[in-house]
């Protein structure tokens, strides 16, 4: 049983990861890898509003997707943006980056090799991850204009949609243990972190939420 002062906690990690950018037109989409296929939705749905005329889907596998996604996970987003009546010209895919730096770096040098000019991207993540995507492709990617995009849906709605809320506080935990310790290792820019979000992590560390953590030594 999760308690009320867990969720409170949770709660404040989610909004924090929320960016909270305006949706606006880009030169390219960028779906992130992961087992969520909401992140393949709507990047389809703002290709759909016009956002961008170009996708790109990145993403190998990980512990979380290597049985339920065996093809990778930007395969798997191709498939389901096609199923969804994306044309196949306007889908490219990235099928070998295993974290967030690879799917900058490696989407960044795919979209180079094919001579694609790029101003601005629409960076689309899971909704709790929005903050570290955004800091990770600003420190790899400093010379385009960054937009965040998610899910647009609450911590509530998405621990519903996943019928896993271990999987996801321990998810939560994980990307902001990744926003305090990755800018000294230079893998993303600092990003400001009020006392009160440092609070609650520290208090989801203490109940347990650990499994997505990374070493710190």
């Amino acid at each position: 049983m999760i308690s009320m002062q867990t969720w409170s906690a949770a709660q404040r990690l989610w909004d924090f990861q929320q960016m909270n950018h305006e949706p606006r037109a880009c030169s390219v989409g960028v779906g992130l890898g992961s087992h969520d296929l909401g992140v393949a939705d709507v990047t389809v749905n703002l290709y759909r509003r016009g956002m961008f005329p170009l996708i790109v889907f990145t993403g190998a596998t990980s512990r979380t997707t290597r049985d339920r996604m065996p093809n990778g996970e930007a395969e798997h987003y191709r498939q389901r943006a096609l199923e969804l009546g994306v044309p196949a010209s306007a889908i490219l895919v990235e099928p070998e980056a295993r974290n967030t730096g690879e799917n900058i770096n490696f989407t960044r040098a795919l979209l180079t090799g094919r001579g694609i000019d790029v101003s601005s991207v629409m960076l689309v993540s899971k909704p709790y991850e929005e903050r570290r995507a955004y800091a990770t492709a600003r420190k790899l990617w400093p010379d385009v204009e960054i937009v965040s995009a998610s899910t647009p849906m609450t911590l509530a709605e998405y621990v519903d949609s996943l019928n896993d809320p271990r999987l996801v506080l321990d998810m939560l935990v994980g990307a902001q243990q990744r926003v305090l310790i990755y800018p000294k290792k230079g893998f993303m820019n600092r990003q400001e972190v009020p006392d009160f979000v440092t609070a609650a992590y520290e208090h989801l560390c203490s109940e347990g939420f650990t499994s997505r953590l990374m070493p710190t030594e």
